[in-house]
């Protein structure tokens, strides 16, 4: 399966990207529409669309992502401050690439979050 996505074409090198960390698995990038001071895209390099196609024997992805993002934010010092983690599922969670993916927002006092009620 090719991932035809942003991502994809991310991980390829066909588009131009702020890469902050790669392994062979994952790579993190800095995201073009910052929705706070830092805002970082952590995603796989296995193309899965969206959290609801995730099988179970790649679960694990998902802890890598997470793991990626905390020792991201332990090296650039604002572990201990704080930051959030986001991922979207499907057009009314907020998904736009459909390429599972992990938000690191941080570098200011975060909001609440959701629909206002």
């Amino acid at each position: 399966m090719t991932d035809t996505t942003i991502f994809g074409k991310i991980i390829r090198r066909e588009i131009p990207a702020d890469i902050v960390y790669e392994d062979d698995d994952l790579i993190a990038f800095r995201d073009i529409a910052p929705q706070a001071p830092v805002h970082v895209l952590f995603v796989p390099k296995t193309p899965i669309a969206t959290l609801n196609d995730l099988q179970a024997d790649q679960a694990v992805i998902v802890g890598r992502l997470a793991q990626a993002a905390a020792a991201f934010a332990q090296r650039e010092g604002f572990a201990e401050d704080g930051y959030r983690l986001v991922m979207n599922c499907n057009g009314d969670g907020g998904q736009t690439v459909f390429q599972i993916h992990l938000h690191l927002l941080a570098g200011a006092q975060l909001g609440r979050f959701g629909t206002p009620r």
